[in-house]
């Protein structure tokens, strides 16, 4: 019998379907949730008492891993390529916590049969027809490894400020050192100085009583005084040294500081490297279904022909992953094909137009073909960029909600297990060189000027977060661009920074001399569609979504001074509510189709602000431009059109 807590988790499970069946990702607590209405219908399932069947280990692998999420489909004839014998699988943890990932996923398989079941059996009213089909269960596996492999992520971000704290700490520790090592020299050099005026003085001089005689009584108050000074002289040597031994022992307490901080630095940068084996072992395990389900989770909708690129450059996607599945490949380890003279079985080296190995990818045959197999971990990182199609472009972000180029790629590849810097520029000079005639998916793709960057998709095509769409989306290959490999080992010294070029970062288009102009992301004024703004959470106000970050740290630095929130009346201003405005306050508003409100980057203020001299007002004046916001002059008090009340996101008019 099922307890009231694990059959109201049950209750809860029936809910996350239904979620899981819009593709909605899950919550921790949603996670845990469905874990414990699957250890509920194993425990009381049909069959419950037997434990499912093992096939025998490849060889090459260990027996105790489970192979049952990469089983072939049954139509299949082509046989899976599997590692050689004798040849180990790298980059993995010595010990492994918890259940196998690869249980994981085939205990969530299981339970997406099982849960209907047991519910029709333990909750009244439950109907369980309907549920268990195919594509429902990959999209439940891929939302189950997708929460895993955040959560693996944060716990790296984590880890990542903790190493960063460490060498920050490490950095004053030898800081101390330092100056304990000057001290300690300067009070040697005091000692040596000292030590050698004593040393060239003569017997007279070091012990002027010497010269005292019967004979000559004015002497000897100079004798006297000479003996008191010559005495001095020995006590501030006797301090000097005493100095100096402080300063040694000061110097080693610095230099164990330092041993202890290098100590730490790497403890945290070991932990986070596990962190990262331990993701490049699941996504190891993920089959081409679940990848496949992977990239289409989660994804926003976009309005006009961007849409259409987007949806073709998924499908094809899935139809290159739905091709290796239905062969019965599952695509290896990036270790395991990192020499092309030792491949797993079934692999052949990739060869470029030149005949040349191609590095980090192979070739298997397909239907007689060449197909080109990436690493499990590049499909990982392809997938997760394509899951995040239409999330909004915010500079200096790397998700989960906004994201910037640099931090978009960083973002992707980290759920791959690779962690990668967060600018364009970094990951130039810290990647490894690719000539852009061998490009491969999943290569960072950098833009001429290398201030942008985006993850290649093959078709001379690029996803990143792009400032000149606003929003993360494929966008045709830059000519010119160049190319780096994750998967490769970084270069022995930093690549030399790319040629200027005259270009935005992220891809931002830079406006043409002598004008200035609001307009962004090829939409006309007052026509921005919903899903390319963000909201401010105040009633329906949105604006372009940068501008809405900035607004809300705005908003926060408004209420730590006044105790309250700031009070907006406008913000974007469709074409129609334009006309409206135009109509009804003909003397305050813009003519219709010319208002900085139409392309989402001005507000209208209330609370005080819309007072010209107010306290408030005077606080914006002085703190609203760190934020990005400004109050342009015409609008100013005193301007040529006072609006106190009104402030844009930029200088832009």
């Amino acid at each position: 019998m099922l307890s009231a807590r694990e059959a109201q988790a049950l209750r809860e499970a029936l809910a996350l379907r239904a979620a899981l069946a819009e593709g909605q990702s899950l919550t921790p607590a949603q996670a845990a949730a469905l874990r414990t209405a699957t250890a509920a219908a194993l425990r009381t399932g049909p069959g419950a008492a037997r434990p499912p069947a093992r096939r025998g280990a490849a060889p090459g692998r260990p027996a105790a891993r489970s192979t049952a999420a990469r089983r072939a489909p049954s139509r299949s004839t082509t046989a899976r390529p599997t590692v050689r014998p004798g040849r180990r699988r790298t980059a993995r943890p010595a010990r492994r916590t918890g259940v196998a990932w690869s249980t994981r996923l085939r205990v969530v398989a299981l339970s997406t049969l099982l849960v209907p079941a047991v519910a029709a059996l333990v909750l009244p009213g439950t109907d369980g027809g309907g549920l268990g089909d195919g594509p429902l269960d990959s999209t439940a596996l891929a939302l189950t490894a997708q929460t895993s492999l955040l959560e693996e992520a944060g716990r790296y971000r984590q880890l990542e400020q903790e190493v960063t704290q460490r060498q920050v700490e490490l950095q004053q520790a030898r800081d101390a050192e330092q100056a304990a090592l000057l001290h300690l020299r300067d009070q040697q050099t005091a000692v040596g100085a000292t030590a050698a005026d004593l040393y060239r003085a003569t017997a007279q001089q070091r012990y002027p009583l010497l010269g005292l005689t019967v004979h000559d009584d004015a002497a000897t108050a100079g004798a006297l005084l000479g003996q008191a000074v010559a005495e001095r002289s020995g006590q501030v040597l006797t301090g000097e040294v005493l100095r100096a031994r402080r300063s040694t022992l000061s110097l080693a307490v610095a230099r164990d500081r330092v041993a202890h901080a290098e100590s730490e630095v790497r403890a945290a940068a070991a932990r986070a490297d596990v962190v990262l084996a331990t993701v490049r072992s699941q996504v190891d395990d993920l089959t081409p279904e679940i990848t496949s389900a992977l990239a289409g989770l989660g994804s926003t909708p976009v309005s006009g022909p961007q849409e259409e690129r987007n949806q073709r450059a998924t499908a094809r996607w899935q139809q290159y992953l739905g091709r290796l599945a239905a062969a019965g490949i599952a695509p290896p380890p990036a270790a395991a094909i990192t020499d092309p003279e030792n491949l797993p079985a079934g692999f052949s080296p990739a060869l470029s137009p030149a005949g040349q190995p191609v590095p980090g990818v192979v070739w298997a045959i397909v239907d007689t073909s060449p197909v080109t197999v990436l690493p499990a971990e590049t499909v990982a990182a392809v997938s997760s960029a394509l899951s995040q199609l239409g999330k909004p472009f915010v500079p200096g972000t790397s998700g989960p909600d906004t994201y910037d180029c640099g931090g978009f790629t960083a973002a992707s590849w980290l759920l791959a297990g690779y962690a990668v810097p967060g600018t364009p520029q970094d990951q130039w000079a810290a990647g490894a060189a690719v000539p852009l005639a061998d490009v491969q998916v999943g290569d960072l793709v950098h833009a001429p000027g290398g201030q942008d960057v985006g993850i290649y998709l093959g078709e001379g095509e690029v996803i990143g977060a792009s400032a000149g769409t606003y929003q993360v989306s494929v966008q045709p290959l830059a000519a010119g661009s160049s190319a780096t490999r994750v998967t490769l080992p970084a270069p022995a010294a930093a690549n030399p920074p790319l040629p200027v070029a005259e270009a935005g970062a992220c891809g931002a288009p830079l406006p043409p001399p002598g004008e200035r102009t609001a307009a962004w992301g090829g939409w006309s004024n007052g026509q921005i569609p919903g899903d390319a703004l963000c909201r401010l959470g105040v009633h329906r106000h949105a604006l372009r979504c940068d501008a809405a970050a900035s607004y809300g740290q705005l908003d926060a630095a408004y209420t730590a001074a006044f105790g309250t929130r700031l009070c907006i009346t406008d913000s974007y201003r469709p074409f129609a509510a334009q006309v409206s405005a135009f109509t009804r306050k003909p003397k305050l508003a813009a003519v219709p189709g010319t208002s900085n409100h139409g392309w989402a980057l001005a507000v209208d203020l209330c609370g005080g602000i819309n007072v010209g001299g107010s306290v408030q007002w005077s606080w914006m004046r002085a703190n609203a431009a760190r934020f990005g916001f400004v109050q342009p002059a015409w609008a100013s008090p005193g301007g040529e059109k006072p609006e106190p009340w009104h402030w844009e996101y930029g200088y832009i008019s």
